[in-house]
């Protein structure tokens, strides 16, 4: 019976209230307890989205007619804040365009007031089970893709399209993988997800980087060692391969080993059997071997560095990950993800990048990849002055890309006058920071009551 208490109690509906008459909300509080669920108030939208930025609430009941920041509005910034929660609006205007305004705002439904007390219990029961209906969906569409979970890999461009297909027909066999690709293109994460996908997966992935060991210690490292196989070995060490054994084990850089320590990976693959540094005993393994380079193993065996019976064995299946200035269309995709990881992990509330930004994004060459790009978002973030990413948060080496382009805001065309021009600027600016005033007064070297001013003379209204 506890059990079963601690439940209904966790899973207690929270419903936001929002209203700007005082009575009314406490009518609809008292209604809706009564109901079982639990209710929070607010009098006016601006407190509404403060409430929603704070907490989650699995419905919200909103008038639209309030002072300040009205039903509609607010609508529209809670659906940018978290675009799941179910809103009905209630309105005293009951006209066709008021419901179907906010119905293409993102409402769930609406009502009329005076409120049919009946009407509103069952149309709020009816959202708050499409919510949970809506939640159990997510989670059995996540339980369904389990085994060919891609996720942690973004990329919907051509190329990262088939190399998932090609993943999800390798990682269910036995078969040795051999992953190609520049440094930061994400090899270690497409290993992770072979590995995730395969029979191995209910043991972990054994992770080796040959580049980070001298050749000894890297032999020590796969093959473990005996006591007093040299010096430093005070005591018999278990080596990766035995760890991996009915696993997987990933060696990443591959091409970073010497020829001797090359033989004996070949040894491995052929004979599933391996002996440890300094021992005389012969240990059978089954493991599947995960390989990877940023390195061209057909030259490297030409400039004799590189076993080519070897790579045969290697290179049954081999995947090979783009460089992402061969997948821009993926860019805008990676860094929104980027985005929202480092501002939840910063505690910023940073709703994107602006379009100045983005492009720049967008035409730089990214020599380090997807690594690199995760890194520039992640200072912005960290940089960020307002709730977008600006040009000025991104590395010098990304702002100088604008200066080689044509200064082409349409703004510069003969003929227009300069208070035309000045006011193209001013509105283009604004619009690139997302209405922020502060930011673009800023970015436009005037103060924020300069700013101010102008906008009046054209006619744009204070928030």
């Amino acid at each position: 019976m506890r059990k079963k208490r601690e439940k209904r109690e966790v899973m207690q509906p929270k419903i936001l209230v929002v209203d700007d008459e005082a009575s009314h909300r406490q009518m609809l509080a008292a209604v809706l307890s009564a109901e079982g669920y639990e209710i929070e108030s607010a009098e006016d939208g601006r407190t509404a989205i403060a409430e929603v930025e704070k907490r989650f609430y699995d419905l919200i009941l909103m008038d639209i007619r309030m002072s300040g920041v009205g039903g509609i509005e607010a609508l529209k910034k809670i659906k940018q804040i978290s675009p799941g929660i179910p809103i009905i609006i209630m309105t005293a205007y009951a006209s066709v365009s008021t419901a179907v305004d906010a119905l293409k705002s993102g409402a769930y439904d609406y009502l009329t007031k005076p409120l049919d007390i009946e009407e509103l219990k069952i149309l709020v029961s009816k959202a708050l089970r499409y919510r949970q209906l809506e939640q159990e969906n997510i989670y059995l569409k996540e339980r369904l893709n389990d085994r060919f979970d891609f996720t942690n890999i973004i990329g919907h461009s051509a190329s990262m399209r088939q190399l998932f297909d090609t993943m999800g027909l390798v990682a269910p066999t036995e078969a040795t993988v051999l992953i190609i690709g520049e440094s930061g293109t994400g090899k270690e994460l497409i290993a992770h997800a072979v590995h995730q996908n395969s029979p191995r997966r209910e043991r972990p992935l054994i992770t080796v980087n040959c580049a980070a060991l001298p050749e000894t210690l890297l032999e020590s490292e796969l093959f473990g060692h005996e006591k007093g196989a040299f010096t430093g070995a005070i005591s018999r060490k278990q080596g990766r391969f035995q760890l991996a054994h009915q696993s997987s084990i990933f060696l990443d850089e591959i091409a970073e080993m010497t020829p001797a320590t090359q033989a004996k990976i070949l040894r491995v693959l052929q004979e599933r059997e391996f002996e440890p540094v300094g021992g005389t005993q012969t240990f059978k393994v089954d493991t599947r071997i995960i390989a990877a380079t940023n390195k061209n193993l057909e030259n490297e065996i030409q400039e004799g560095r590189f076993r080519e019976d070897l790579y045969y064995r290697l290179n049954v299946v081999s995947l090979e990950v783009p460089p992402l200035r061969q997948r821009r269309e993926d860019i805008a995709l990676l860094a929104d993800f980027f985005l929202k990881r480092y501002a939840e992990k910063n505690r910023r509330l940073i709703k994107g990048l602006t379009p100045r930004a983005m492009d720049l994004l967008m035409r730089y060459e990214w020599p380090g990849n997807v690594r690199e790009l995760e890194n520039v978002v992640e200072r912005a973030v960290i940089m960020a002055r307002g709730e977008m990413v600006t040009p000025l948060e991104l590395p010098q080496v990304l702002q100088d890309l604008e200066s080689e382009v044509e200064p082409s805001l349409a703004g510069l065309t003969p003929g227009r006058s300069l208070k035309e021009v000045e006011k193209e600027m001013i509105l283009r600016t604004l619009e690139e920071t997302g209405g922020n005033r502060t930011q673009a007064a800023h970015l436009l070297g005037i103060s924020r009551r300069t700013l101010q001013l102008k906008l009046k003379e054209y006619g744009v209204n204070p928030p």
